[in-house]
């Protein structure tokens, strides 16, 4: 079962993901990129990976800026789920 990060779990997670920051009861980045059809292209990515994994952050796009926010809402806060999912954004995201 999917149980809540503690603060201190939550600050190491973050020390191996540099782009992301605590929002607080979730995690997110900002990016942006090159155009606004790549931000589209990065978004549609992130989403064929977050329905495999049911697992669904909110996002926000701003012409070629793009934020992901994860928390695992059936928890209400952080969870192992959000910081394994941050790192397939990161890698959507350096693919784009």
């Amino acid at each position: 079962m999917t149980e809540l990060l503690s603060d201190e779990s939550i600050d190491e997670a973050l020390r191996t993901l540099p782009e992301w920051r605590r929002a607080g009861d979730a995690i997110e980045r900002t990016t942006e990129l090159a155009s606004f059809p790549a931000a589209i292209d990065a978004v549609n990515r992130v989403a064929e990976r977050a329905e495999a994994a049911n697992h669904h952050p909110d996002i926000d796009i701003r012409w070629r800026t793009v934020t992901f926010r994860l928390s695992t809402h059936s928890h209400g806060g952080i969870t192992d789920k959000d910081v394994a999912f941050a790192r397939e954004v990161d890698e959507v995201v350096s693919s784009v």
